[in-house]
């Protein structure tokens, strides 16, 4: 088991955004910092930033990604050529799939004070595919699914990598048997041999298989891993 925690990487940002790189994989940076992490197959960037004070990132594109957007702390109003106005509060995520279509975006920040937003990008199984974008309020507890699985499904988008948020209330427990990058984004955890005088907080990133996970408060993780077929 691993741990990389936010705090001990550099702090950089854009525009109207304040950003820690956690994970920036070789597939796709060729110039990575050697304290950030490697990626999980296909899953290659997360990053934790807040938007200064109406801060935005202005409008940019992406072409041939997905985009997960995990809203945390305040909010964040989305423009662009994909669903247009949508709105994202504290708790919300949307999944924005480039294809070879490709899209247009901008993220602002519509209030005085900063917010929190965790992003992570996915290359996708196929090149070529139309952009398309979904919406997830996520369980207030357990496990919600916001990306990955099989073609035979439209609840998400297909991938063989998966992406859950997990809500986790003090005490609580679960078992993750599969290889997992786990980043905690709120609360206290102890993941196996760690003793709980020493628990994974919030900005933590940890890798391992097997994984034992107990909130040592209320808790949530954002949980990648590889799509059992």
């Amino acid at each position: 088991m691993k741990i990389l925690h936010r705090d001990d990487l550099p702090r950089g940002g854009f525009a109207g955004v304040e950003e820690t790189r956690i994970v920036t994989d070789s597939q796709l940076f060729t110039r990575k910092g050697p304290e950030t992490s490697e990626g999980l197959g296909r899953f290659v960037y997360l990053a934790d930033a807040e938007f200064t004070p109406f801060g935005e990132t202005g409008m940019h594109s992406h072409k041939e990604i997905d985009v997960i957007s995990v809203m945390i702390d305040g909010r964040v109003s989305h423009s662009g050529s994909l669903e247009h106005g949508k709105s994202l509060e504290a708790g919300d995520v949307q999944v924005q799939r480039a294809g070879g279509e490709g899209f247009a975006h901008n993220e602002k920040n519509p209030d005085s004070t900063k917010n929190r937003m965790i992003q992570l990008w996915v290359l996708p199984e196929e090149s070529g595919q139309l952009a398309a974008y979904k919406y997830y309020t996520p369980n207030q507890q357990g496990m919600t699914r916001i990306y990955g699985g099989s073609k035979t499904q439209t609840e998400t988008f297909d991938s063989s990598i998966t992406i859950d948020i997990l809500r986790l209330k003090a005490t609580d427990e679960i078992e993750l048997p599969e290889e997992t990058l786990c980043y905690v984004t709120q609360g206290q955890v102890v993941f196996n041999e760690f003793s709980d005088k020493y628990p994974a907080s919030e900005g933590s990133l940890i890798r391992g298989s097997s994984l034992e996970l107990q909130a040592m408060t209320d808790s949530q993780i954002i949980i990648i891993s590889q799509f059992s077929k």
